[in-house]
């Protein structure tokens, strides 16, 4: 494994990784951001959703907005941060958070959304996607699905269901 003291800061720090936060976040109060890693299980797990209330140099300050903990206020300190499976070391040191306007299917299961709205321009891929997007909201009105044609596939695995 090479160091990256091989590497320019530069080239470092451009670097949009999936599991690293950028180096330059750009927050604001009231912004909705993801929790990168667990951090504190729960109510701090990977995938929950929350909304910034506090900025400081060294410290976040949020409101879980889904999960276990929703509505709780909790501070988030930036963290070193060592991405694996690459071909050189790095750390970085970051709020291990990322804007989160949007969702990915998969990523707002177990989550209940007041209104939610689906982008269908290519279809889901996965069994149960489509249920997964169109069961987050209790009421069918706040559902708001795009799709071209007005259509979209329902994918469905039937050895699954037998």
């Amino acid at each position: 494994m090479e160091l990256s003291t091989s590497y320019p800061v530069e080239f470092l720090n451009s670097l949009e990784l999936s599991c690293v936060p950028s180096h330059k976040l750009q927050l604001k109060l009231n912004v909705p951001v993801m929790l990168m890693q667990n951090l504190n299980a729960p109510p701090l797990c990977n995938g929950i959703r929350l909304r910034v209330t506090k900025l400081g140099q060294n410290t976040l300050g949020a409101t879980i907005l889904t999960g276990v903990g929703k509505g709780k206020s909790v501070n988030i300190s930036r963290i070193p941060i060592l991405p694996i499976n690459l071909p050189f070391q790095f750390k970085r040191v970051q709020f291990p958070v990322k804007p989160s306007f949007a969702v990915t299917i998969n990523e707002t299961q177990g989550q209940t959304l007041q209104v939610a709205g689906g982008h269908l321009e290519k279809r889901c891929f996965s069994h149960g996607q489509l249920y997964v997007a169109s069961s987050r909201v209790s009421n069918a009105r706040n559902l708001h699905i795009f799709a071209p044609n007005g259509k979209t596939y329902n994918i469905v695995y039937k050895n699954i269901l037998d």
